[in-house]
């Protein structure tokens, strides 16, 4: 089988399409062995929640950032104090301050060499 030659390596179509075709066999032989009692619109499509039942309202699921990293933000709490005082919401400030900060990391590595 002589494929398509490049200067980064050969690509053969025909042989790609008997894998992909050989793929889709063994999906479909995989699907095939699954339960065959399993019916749609019945209680077996309902959402496991550990045995509670769903809550009907789906902002009761959602999951709120303060939530998420409740942990990383009570053990750096002094940090966050701190640097919330200097948070402006303003674009040029952050760029402000990465220019600060970039200058100073600079002339370390220049004082250091």
């Amino acid at each position: 089988m002589n494929g398509i030659s490049s200067g980064f390596g050969a690509w053969n179509p025909i042989a790609w399409a008997l894998l992909f075709i050989g793929i889709l066999v063994v999906g479909f032989f995989v699907r095939s062995r699954g339960n065959a009692g399993y019916k749609r619109g019945t209680g077996q499509t309902k959402v496991f929640l550990s045995g509670n039942e769903e809550p009907d309202a789906s902002a009761a699921l959602h999951v709120r950032g303060r939530h998420l990293y409740w942990g990383m933000v009570e053990g750096l709490s002094g940090y966050y104090r701190r640097v919330k005082e200097l948070h402006t919401g303003v674009l040029s400030d952050y760029a402000a301050w990465f220019v600060g900060v970039l200058a100073v990391v600079f002339v370390i590595l220049v004082l250091v060499r």
